[in-house]
């Protein structure tokens, strides 16, 4: 006599599945905020940095996809289309503003701005694709509003209003993303991070050319931009596969484990970067957590699986 499967023991195997995946990719990117902070000379090779982890990003999903599709996979490029590009071109800008927010704010001011984008993105499917405002996304931005003026203020006191507008520039390129595959979830989500590595890597190279009185970086910043690149193609790989099995309110909360870990990374001493918040900032980015977490409980939904 044959076993049936449990449809409840089956649905909970699946959901323990995507909370793990998703919340590793959350920890996996954590990591990035402590490699930035042992760049040498941070403010001087910023693009130098870019270009390269902008071309490790790049080639490793161009061999997962290989692995994944074998030679069919270079079709996926002929259905990118323009949400693809539009896409890939937010995903570099949101590249780029993550490196010039941790290299000129604090890594906490950073990091709690990237925990905005599910508010940025239900604002822009709004305005753009004429979706409902939720109106716990609209509550959930007024009490953000609040936290937000607290580290504009810590950063103003400091001086480091550029990399809090660079961290405002992460968060709402990661939302034109996200919301791009909204537009049109056939649009090979893989393929478009494949686009993005490739827009970061080659405008930084130019503005290296162009502007820089260095053409070469340190042999530690290099290694830092690797890996920190293979930080950023793991997660997004694994935030993919987790999107198929967790509803999207999950999914964001968990994706603050990014924001928390990189904090903590960079105060513990045994990671060598001992950077302890300002109150402002902590007292802001708290305010900032409890917003996402009332966002994504009020607006629990099923995600769409993207094509990948």
């Amino acid at each position: 006599m044959s076993e049936q499967s449990n449809p409840i023991l089956d649905l909970n195997k699946t959901y323990f599945l995507g909370f793990l995946l998703a919340i590793s990719a959350g920890i996996v990117w954590s990591f990035g905020a402590p490699t930035v902070r042992h760049m040498i000379d941070a403010e001087i090779y910023q693009w130098h940095y870019l270009f390269v982890r902008g071309v490790v990003v790049a080639t490793i999903l161009l061999v997962f996809l290989m692995a994944k599709e074998g030679p069919k996979f270079v079709n996926n490029f002929s259905k990118v289309g323009i949400s693809g590009l539009i896409g890939g071109t937010g995903l570099a800008c949101a590249f780029i503003g993550f490196i010039f927010g941790m290299t000129n704010t604090s890594a906490a001011t950073t990091l709690f701005l990237i925990a905005l984008q599910p508010l940025f993105a239900g604002l822009l499917a709004y305005l753009f694709l004429k979706e409902k405002l939720r109106s716990a996304t609209l509550i959930a931005m007024i009490i953000s509003i609040f936290g937000i003026s607290l580290m504009v203020y810590n950063d103003w006191m400091i001086g480091a209003l550029f990399g809090l507008f660079a961290g405002f520039i992460c968060s709402l390129g990661f939302s034109v993303f996200a919301v791009s595959l909204r537009w049109r979830p056939e649009t090979p989500k893989f393929t478009t991070i494949i686009i993005a590595g490739l827009i970061c890597a080659i405008f930084s190279l130019m503005m290296v050319i162009f502007f820089s009185d260095h053409t070469t970086m340190p042999l530690k910043n290099i290694l830092l931009s690797i890996l920190h690149g293979s930080f950023v193609a793991t997660g997004l790989i694994l935030i993919s596969y987790g999107s198929k099995y967790l509803p999207a309110a999950e999914l964001m909360l968990l994706a603050t484990m990014e924001t928390v870990g990189g904090i903590l990374w960079c105060w513990l001493p045994i990671f060598g970067v001992n950077e302890v918040p300002g109150t402002n900032t902590l007292i802001g980015g708290i305010v900032i957590i409890f917003a996402i977490t009332f966002h994504a409980i009020g607006t629990r939904q099923k995600i769409i699986p993207p094509t990948l």
